[in-house]
Formats: structure tokens, sequence, C-alpha cells
């Protein structure tokens, strides 16, 4: 279940705030001296296999270079913001650790997380060949994240940019001509194609390939934005899901199970739920994360990516996620830790032996370029990542607020409408305002916490 358990968001990171307000992280770093008297500093981050192990090549020819050691805490994605409170609460804060967009400022307001931005200039690192969007969403001016005037407190670990997949097998069987890599389907094409594909293959009278199987946590934003909806006016002050925009995008997405029938129903998503039915090649279409590439690409199938479909007019639209590396504000190493998380974000040979591991997209904008028109490339159009990065992709609607409870309340009892069993534009109007309660509290909270002054 590799690809649910990396998309976590600020959900869980948020429920730390008041550990983080209590502790103000008085104790030492988690760095020191060894017995040898050597220095060693720490890193906590989260991942599985494949990344620990890119992660370890990459910090043994840090060691190598620097002579500066480094501990290894690895959790396990659902288990890393538990730890870290944890570790939080002990005054024990890794010297370098992951951070989510929608989790910064708290540890801003909280001391945890070291303003780095006069080391980082001054460590010579080319912020200009890294990801606006990366670089960007770690920099807090004491009021808005994530624009260019504010404060750097950490720097891409990565960019996530979340796109769509089809298996390209499939389609071909079934006859069905293969989309545009460059030009979006239109809701109506998409759901076309995906009717076509829903069949019972082996003649038992049961339905065992589907064209879609979506995730509404995961996937309505793209629907929402690209029938001209949001979560939130441009300032992220009012609630905006009550529109007809929205309503229009969440009764389509249930209307795929309940009207047009091409998603597993929830009884065909108990026995295998739709990332197993992907995998196992019974899906048409489906999302697709850098994160996934490493498990994608040794599946029995081929597949490739293409953009969104397309809800309304607004055009293709989809989220791009992000993790930081920052630096613990009692950190006993300042320019070693500072030093890690450069060499970690912004080093050719690091971001190489991450991006070997096809566990993220290069983080370096001209070694990403190279990487994406790399002959026999899997999947064939890497473009499409890129795309998203530089041209239509999104912060998830919490990413940049004071924490995300405002936004996981559409999520609370959006069951029924996924049923069948209420239309959308009711549960909008129901949820508006308890979103919109949360979000000023939210909002309070951030003017109280002083944004970390």
């Amino acid at each position: 279940m590799k690809s649910r358990t990396r998309l976590i968001t600020g959900a869980v990171a948020t429920a730390m705030v008041g550990a983080l307000a209590l502790t103000a992280c008085s104790g030492g770093g988690g760095g020191g001296e060894d017995d040898g008297g050597d220095k060693t500093i720490t890193f906590m981050f989260r991942g599985g296999t494949d990344e620990k192990a890119a992660y370890q090549a990459a910090i043994d020819r840090y060691t190598e270079d620097t002579g500066v050691k480094v501990n290894m805490i690895v959790t396990d994605a659902d288990q890393y913001a538990t730890k870290l409170q944890a570790a939080v609460a002990g005054n024990n804060v890794p010297d370098v650790f992951y951070i989510e967009q929608a989790s910064l400022q708290s540890y801003v307001a909280s001391g945890v997380l070291m303003d780095i931005t006069d080391q980082v200039a001054e460590s010579g690192l080319d912020l200009d060949n890294i990801w606006e969007y990366g670089v960007d969403s770690y920099r807090f001016n004491g009021t808005v994240q994530g624009t260019p005037d504010g404060a750097l407190y950490g720097l891409p670990k990565d960019v996530g940019p979340f796109s769509f997949g089809y298996n390209k097998t499939m389609l071909e069987d079934a006859g069905i001509e293969l989309p545009d890599k460059d030009t979006p389907l239109t809701w109506e094409e998409f759901v076309d194609i995906c009717k076509k594909l829903t069949t019972d293959t082996d003649g038992d009278g049961a339905v065992d390939q589907w064209g879609t199987g979506l995730n509404v946590q995961w996937n309505l934003q793209s629907m929402v934005w690209s029938n001209g909806g949001d979560w939130t006016n441009e300032d992220h002050t009012q609630v905006t899901v009550d529109t007809p925009e929205f309503a229009e995008a969440l009764q389509k997405f249930a209307d795929l199970t309940n009207i047009d029938k091409v998603t597993p129903s929830a009884s065909d998503a108990a026995t295998l739920d739709t990332y197993q039915r992907w995998m196992a090649g019974e899906i048409g279409f489906f999302p697709v994360g850098p994160w996934d590439v490493s498990v994608y690409n040794d599946l029995d199938f081929d597949y490739d990516l293409i953009p969104w479909p397309t809800v309304g007019d607004a055009g293709s639209a989809t989220w791009i996620g992000s993790l930081g590396i920052g630096v613990s504000a009692t950190t006993e190493h300042p320019q070693d830790a500072v030093n890690l998380v450069t060499y970690l974000s912004g080093d050719p040979e690091a971001q190489q032996t991450l991006v070997d591991a096809n566990i993220q997209i290069p983080n370096l904008i001209d070694v990403a370029q190279d990487w994406a028109a790399e002959e026999g490339a899997e999947p064939a159009n890497r473009q499409e990542f890129l795309d998203i990065v530089q041209d239509y992709g999104r912060a998830m609607p919490a990413a940049f607020t004071y924490g995300a409870e405002w936004y996981d309340e559409l999520w609370t009892n959006i069951q029924p409408v996924l049923d069948g069993k209420q239309t959308a534009a009711d549960y909008l109007a129901e949820t508006q305002p308890k979103m919109q309660t949360l979000l000023d509290e939210s909002i309070s909270n951030a003017e109280q916490a002083g944004g970390g002054a």
C-alpha cells in the first residue's frame, strides 16, 4: 500500500501543534560526539526500503566527503508524526528532519525550526535551479507561507507532482485509441472510455475489470479545480466549497460509481481495494506519483502518464505535494546540519542517487529536463511530471494554512454522497459553515502564535 502511506498530509502533523507549543524545544539537538570523538548528527525521515537504501548511499558519500557521521532514524510514513512529536516532547529533536508543508507554521511558532536563510545563501546553492514551488513551500514571512519574500525554514526534499496514469496494455487489448499525452480528455471522453473498459473478462457474470477507481480525498482536487471551483478564496480566509462548480465536480465523482458504474462497488473494494486492483491490472486509469514509479515499473502491464481529465473549461489540474528538510533550532551543530540539508536537497550526486531509486523527480531543474528526455524511460511520458510542476499543478488546499482541521472536515461525513444517498450540493451546503468555523479558528490560532515572532 505504498502510494497510500506516502500520501499523508498535514492532517496528522497538525495534531502536534499543542505539544510543540508547550515544549518550545529548550533542550539540545539530537547530535553530539560519539565514543571515538567524531562528530555525529541525526537525520529523521520516513520512507520504505527503497528510500532508506537511497539515503544510506547518499549519506555514506556525505560522510566520506565531510567526515561528519549521520545517524539515520527511519520510520514508516504513518508513524512519523507520532515519533517526531515524542522527540519534541522529550527535548530530543533530531538535528535534521522531514517537515510537512502544513506543519511548517506551527514548527516556526513553537521554536522548533531554525531559520536557515543566511546559511543557505552563504552555501552557494543555486536556488534558481531548484523548483520554485519546492523552495517557496518552506518560506514564511511571519504572516504568509509560500511567498518569495519569506525566510527559509527548510529546503525541499522533493516535489511530488500527482499525475494521472493509464494501463496502456488494457487499452490496446480493447482496441481503444491511446489518449493524447498533451491534450487532456474531456470528462465525457474519459467516462466513455471507462465504460468500454468496464467488463466481465472471464464470463462468470461478474464485472472484474473497471475503467477507474479513484479516492475522493486525493482525486477530487483535480475535478474541482478543472471545473473552476476551489476550497477557499485566494487569501485562504473564506471556505468556498458551497458553489455550483464544486458541487458539480463532487457529484460527477459520485456518479462514476452510482450512475456510470465504471468503478468497483463498495463490496468489490472491500474484497480488494482499488490500489491493489490497479496493481493486478484490473483498472484502466489510476493516479501515479513519483513515489510509485519504483513499484509500477515492475508491473505485468505497460502504463504511461497523461494530463488529468477535465470536468469543465478551466483546464487540466492536479496537486503537487512536497516534503521539506529542516534543521532543529536547538541543534549543537547548526552549520553541519544546514550542510546536510543543502547536500540532500541540491547536490547533483545526492539527487542522482535518490532519482535512480525511482522515488522522486529531480529537484534540480536542469537535471530534471535531461531525466524527462531520457531514452527508454519508464514511464515514457516523464515530461508530464515536469509539466505539472511548471504549469498546472497547485498546492493542496491546506498546505499553507495554520492546520488542516478545516479541510479534513469535508471528508468526515461525505460517505452518503459517495453512496448516492445525498446530493453533493446538499452536503456541501451543510458542511461549508462547519469548515468555515474551523478555518476561522485556524486563522485566530495563527494570529495568537504571532507567526513565530
